[in-house]
């Protein structure tokens, strides 16, 4: 039997983080990866929407300048081209990842890393069955075990999903060609991304049922309210306090129904439906009971800190209950496996924790927003700086946006949170996430020389107008630069030149 210091289930971004860190610790790792390598960080998922939102901006931006500005007749880009586009960012992704494994059997590393191609079923807290996709069978014995195995879109159970008509995200990068029509439940982070992508392409017509009053009703309201208003601009339909009855598949399109808390309901048929109503984990015929590895009432089996209850085993990535993306399964999977074999005491934080939202425009995030503020009742005061206000959004033409830092309501002005929304505004968090790491305040920005002409520089004219050191004064453009205390959800103007 062989036998290692790791064994990790599932091949996707949390998976191969967490074997090619133990190889930095020289020890001996079995990665199992029932289908391809990489998982929804490639394929269906991330670098996929990712490629179409990239693609669908140029084709966006493109149409902005010579049909709104020039008024000629509108670029057009036909849906093999996109997908051509699309399969390239695919394969060369894979392409990095097949080298990459392959070299690392080949070389010197081969004694520290075996890959196996099949499924890994857990028999006992320390042996994993290894069903091979070519191959006999086999045991593997390893010290611990690290579950990264995933997780796939939710379904409701009335609602027939066949992957062409009816659609979660892993059909609907293989459309055949842009739907006429396309409704999306679901007004989430992913639900807005397809919306964008496909506004922007300008040959779909949209519809977005949101159960919620506003989209995005975890974010703040003015960036729940400019990415909703250009999707409307761009003449998308927003069902707001909408509750979706029925949706079915009628004469090769898909009919659905909704009502409304006023009492009225509404049947309409569109060619395409994408549901977008979150994730489930894949927990299931991995053997978990075989080592007495709990399930929680949401389904997830992490206990803490990525530790299940049983002590040896370990889970990242979306079975960990946390925020599903690429970056924060990365990172939990280098946690996870610096807590055992680096025997690493600090526990793992979200709190400086950046993310971005593929919008129109784009939305980056870290830590606190003011909408958490308020629910947990702290003190704070908060900046915001209009992108009209910012050199670098002037010349590129794109000054819809804006800056919003907020910190803590003292003379220290700890950073607790920024949002970014506009063009380049991922760029644009990276120091604040820094700072609020550090649990440091202000000042380092106020002093930081920022290159110019850059968005970025709107960061140090939002610090500076706390410091009331701003170049232009918030009392002067106050509809452009604001400055204010929020306490017990009141806003009140701070005084500033």
């Amino acid at each position: 039997m062989d036998k290692y210091d790791l064994c990790v289930i599932g091949g996707g971004p949390s998976g191969y983080a967490a074997a090619m860190r133990a190889i930095d610790f020289g020890k001996r790792v079995v990665l199992i990866e029932k289908e391809q390598i990489g998982g929804a960080g490639i394929y269906d998922g991330a670098l996929s929407s990712k490629t179409l939102w990239e693609l669908s901006e140029k084709v966006a931006g493109v149409n902005e300048t010579i049909v709104h500005a020039h008024g000629k007749e509108r670029y057009e880009l036909s849906w093999k081209e996109v997908q051509r586009t699309m399969n390239e960012a695919i394969f060369d992704r894979k392409y990095q990842y097949s080298c990459h494994i392959k070299l690392l059997q080949n070389e010197s590393f081969s004694k520290l890393f075996a890959y196996e191609r099949g499924t890994g079923y857990i028999i006992s807290p320390n042996e994993v069955h290894i069903t091979k996709t070519r191959g006999k069978s086999k045991v593997i014995q390893a010290d611990y075990i690290v579950i990264a195995t995933g997780g796939r879109p939710r379904k409701l159970p009335d609602i027939e999903v066949d992957e062409k008509i009816i659609m979660t995200s892993n059909g609907i990068h293989h459309l055949k060609d842009y739907p006429k029509s396309l409704v999306i439940l679901g007004a989430g982070v992913i639900g807005c991304e397809f919306a964008t992508i496909f506004c922007n392409f300008g040959k779909t017509k949209v519809y977005l049922i949101d159960r919620a009053e506003r989209i995005l009703p975890f974010e703040d309201e003015d960036i729940a309210k400019m990415v909703g208003d250009n999707f409307e601009r761009m003449g998308a339909v927003i069902h707001h306090d909408a509750k979706l009855e029925h949706m079915e598949i009628v004469d090769g399109e898909v009919e659905y129904e909704i009502s409304y808390k006023n009492g009225k309901s509404e049947i309409i048929r569109v060619e395409k439906a994408l549901l977008s109503i979150g994730r489930l984990t894949n927990i299931e015929g991995i053997g978990l009971e075989n080592a007495d590895v709990k399930i929680n009432d949401r389904g997830l089996i992490a206990d803490n800190d990525t530790q299940t209850n049983t002590s040896n085993i370990y889970a990242v990535g979306d079975v960990s209950g946390h925020i599903a993306l690429v970056n924060i399964g990365e990172l939990e999977a280098r946690h996870a496996v610096e807590k055992i074999f680096g025997k690493k005491k600090e526990k793992m934080t979200y709190d400086n924790i950046s993310t971005i939202m593929f919008l129109k425009p784009e939305v980056a995030t870290v830590g606190l927003s003011e909408q958490q503020c308020v629910e947990q009742n702290i003190p704070v005061r908060v900046v915001k700086i209009d992108y009209s206000c910012i050199a670098r959004a002037i010349a590129m033409r794109r000054t819809q946006g804006f800056f919003k830092i907020i910190v803590t309501n003292d003379d220290e002005m700890k950073i607790l949170g920024m949002r970014a929304i506009g063009a380049h505004a991922s760029s644009a968090i990276q120091a604040v996430a820094l700072l609020i790491k550090m649990n440091k305040g202000i000042a380092e920005l106020a002093e930081l020389v920022h290159p110019h002409p850059s968005i970025i520089e709107g960061i140090q004219e939002c610090v500076r107008m706390l410091l009331n050191t701003s170049i232009f004064k918030a009392s002067v453009f106050e509809d452009k630069l604001k400055c204010y205390s929020l306490i017990d959800g009141v806003k009140t103007p701070l005084e500033r030149l």
